[in-house]
C-alpha cells in the first residue's frame, strides 16, 4: 500500500496544501477534484519540480485526500523519521546552506508547522515549511547528536547556547557552526550561524569593501606596539571577518615571529599561526562573565604580543581587556556600538573611567562598520530611469547628498542568471579612527560634537553615512539599502552628508 510522502520530511506538504493534496511514495500526486488550480496546489507542484520530483497527478475527493493521511505512518511513531535519516536530513540542510552563502539557519517551530529560513545578503529568505513533529527531531538532532556540549541534552523550554565543531559533520566549506535556541510562545526557535573557512584566504581588508585610507588606518594601528583597537557594529556585520583579516596580514608580514593569543566564546574563524582558546561553556551569564574574565587573565600570562577578545560584553571583560593594552599588549576586540565614538560611550557605560577610555596611549583605534548590499553589475538600473516607482523624497536626498554625481547612481534590478535578486554579496561601509591627544582631550571634555569635526576636518576621517554615499554614487550599493543600514541621508554641518540618528549624540 503506497504510503503519503507529503506529511512529512524533504516534501512535506503545509497544512493547508495537505487539505488539498498528498503525495505518495509510489510517485502517485492525490489532487482533490475541482482544486487543480489552488494557488497552495500549484505552489507545491512549483516546489516538486524545484526538487526534480516526479509524479503522476490523480484526481481524487476530499475525502480520499483526508483518509490517505490516516493510513499507517512509514514506521509506526508519529514522526517516523529515523535517527539516522534526521542527521542525513541535517547535514543537507546546512550543506544547502552552505551552497547558498547563508550566513544563518532559522528553524521556528510553530503550533502547527515549522518554518526553516535562510539569512542570504542579511535578508531571511523562506525555504521550506515542514510539520511541527519534523522541526522538534530537526532540533533535537542538532542540538544532541551534532552538536559538541558538555549537556547535549535538547531542552526546548530553555535557552540553549552549542557549537557544531566536529568537521565531518560538515561540508568543506564550514570550520564551525554556531547553535542558539530559545522557546517560543508557540513553539521554540534554532539559529545556526555558519562559520565559513575561506576566510583566511585572503588578507586584503580593500576586498572587504574598506577604502584604501581605512586600509592604511588599520595598518598604522597594527603597527603600535600596545593599545587597544575596538569594533563596533551589530551582529552581523562583519566583525569576526575583519579581526580575522587584520590578524592574518600581521601573523604573515611577521613570518610567524609573533605571538597571537585569542580568547572567543566560542571560536569563529580559523587564524592561521594564532593561538585561539575558546572559552568553557557555562551554565550562567555571571558564570560565563567569570569564565571569559579569568581567560583573558590567563592570556596575559602566555606572553603574548597580540591579545585579540572576541567580544567586551561587560564589565569584566572591559577591565581585562583594558589592562591588557596598560601592561603593554596590542590589543584587539569588538563591542556593540552605533558608531565609532560611541564606542567611548559604550566602555565608560560598562564601568571604565573616562580618563583611562580617552588616553590616545591606551585606545588607540575606534572603529565602526556595516554590511550593505551590493548591486549586480548585470541587471542594476539608472536611479533616473527607476524614479516613478521611487519615494520622491528619497531621490531628493540623494540629489542633494551626491551632487553631480547623481547620474552615476543605481537601483537594483529584478534579478538575472548572474545574481536571481539584484545583488551579488555585501561589501563594508565604516568608518575608523586613529586618536591622538586632542581628539581624546575633546571626547574628555564632553565635547563630542567637536571631536568627531576635528576628527573629519584634521584627521581626514569619513562616516560611515559618507562612506555608503561614496559607494551609492559610484552605482555600488542602492541608495535605497544605503539608508536601511545608516539611516536616511540628510545634509550636515558644513555640507557634508550626515544621516539621521548616526549614534554620535551631544
Amino acid at each position: 500500500m503506497a504510503r503519503p510522502l507529503s506529511d512529512s520530511g524533504e516534501f512535506a506538504a503545509s497544512e493547508e496544501e495537505r487539505k488539498f493534496l498528498c503525495l505518495l511514495d509510489d510517485g502517485t500526486l492525490l489532487v482533490a477534484e475541482g482544486h487543480e488550480m489552488n494557488p497552495f496546489v500549484l505552489s507545491y507542484c512549483a516546489r516538486l519540480e524545484r526538487l526534480n520530483c516526479h509524479y503522476t497527478t490523480r484526481l481524487v475527493t476530499l475525502d480520499a485526500i483526508r483518509r490517505s493521511y490516516q493510513g499507517p505512518r512509514r514506521d509506526g511513531s508519529a514522526e517516523r523519521i529515523d535517527h539516522t535519516r534526521m542527521q542525513v536530513l541535517a547535514k543537507n540542510l546546512i550543506a544547502r546552506a552552505c551552497d547558498e552563502r547563508a550566513s544563518d539557519i532559522h528553524i521556528r517551530v510553530n503550533r502547527f508547522s515549522t518554518e526553516i529560513l535562510f539569512r542570504i545578503h542579511n535578508e531571511l529568505v523562506r525555504i521550506s515549511e515542514q510539520t511541527r513533529e519534523y522541526g522538534e527531531r530537526l532540533l533535537a538532532t542538532l542540538y544532541a547528536a551534532m552538536s559538541s556540549v558538555s549537556d547535549n541534552t535538547y531542552k526546548p523550554n530553555e535557552r540553549q547556547d552549542a557549537a557544531i565543531g566536529d568537521r565531518d559533520k560538515l561540508p568543506d566549506r564550514l570550520f564551525g557552526v554556531r547553535i542558539a535556541t530559545a522557546p517560543t510562545s508557540v513553539g521554540s526557535v534554532m539559529v545556526l550561524r555558519l562559520l565559513y573557512n575561506d576566510a583566511g584566504e585572503a588578507t586584503a581588508l580593500t576586498e572587504l569593501g574598506f577604502t584604501v585610507a581605512q586600509a592604511n588606518a588599520f595598518e598604522l594601528l597594527a603597527q603600535q606596539p600596545h593599545g587597544m583597537n575596538i569594533i563596533s557594529g551589530p551582529t552581523g556585520s562583519g566583525k569576526s571577518t575583519t579581526l580575522q583579516r587584520v590578524l592574518t596580514k600581521q601573523l604573515r608580514e611577521m613570518a610567524g615571529s609573533i605571538h597571537v593569543i585569542t580568547v572567543e566564546d566560542p571560536v569563529e574563524y580559523p587564524i592561521e599561526g594564532a593561538v585561539q582558546t575558546p572559552v568553557v561553556n557555562a551554565p550562567t551569564e555571571e558564570a560565563r562573565s567569570l569564565a571569559f574574565a579569568a581567560a583573558i587573565a590567563n592570556a596575559m600570562r602566555l606572553d603574548p604580543d597580540t591579545i585579540m577578545i572576541g567580544e567586551v560584553r561587560d564589565r569584566a571583560s572591559a577591565q581585562s581587556a583594558l589592562r591588557a593594552a596598560m601592561t603593554g599588549h596590542q590589543v584587539w576586540t569588538t563591542v556593540h556600538a552605533n558608531g565609532a565614538l560611541a564606542i567611548v560611550d559604550r566602555l565608560v557605560d560598562l564601568g571604565l573611567p573616562i580618563a583611562m577610555v580617552t588616553d590616545e596611549s591606551l585606545v588607540t583605534g575606534l572603529i565602526s562598520q556595516r554590511l550593505a548590499k551590493l548591486l549586480c553589475p548585470h541587471c542594476s538600473r539608472p536611479l533616473a530611469e527607476a524614479m516613478a516607482q521611487l519615494d520622491m523624497g528619497l531621490v531628493a536626498r540623494v540629489k542633494r547628498a551626491v551632487g553631480a554625481r547623481f547620474d552615476a547612481v543605481r537601483v537594483a534590478g529584478p534579478g538575472c542568471p548572474h545574481c536571481k535578486n539584484g545583488t551579488v554579496g555585501r561589501t563594508v561601509v565604516a568608518e575608523v579612527v586613529r586618536t591622538d591627544a586632542t581628539f581624546c582631550e575633546l571626547l574628555r571634555a564632553g565635547r563630542k560634537p567637536d571631536a568627531q569635526a576635528y576628527w573629519l576636518s584634521e584627521l581626514a576621517g569619513q562616516t560611515v553615512a559618507q562612506h555608503a554615499l561614496e559607494k551609492v554614487a559610484a552605482g555600488l550599493i542602492d541608495p535605497r539599502m544605503a539608508e536601511r543600514v545608516v539611516g536616511p541621508f540628510m545634509q550636515g554641518s558644513g555640507g557634508r552628508p550626515q544621516p539621521l540618528g548616526s549614534g554620535y549624540g551631544t
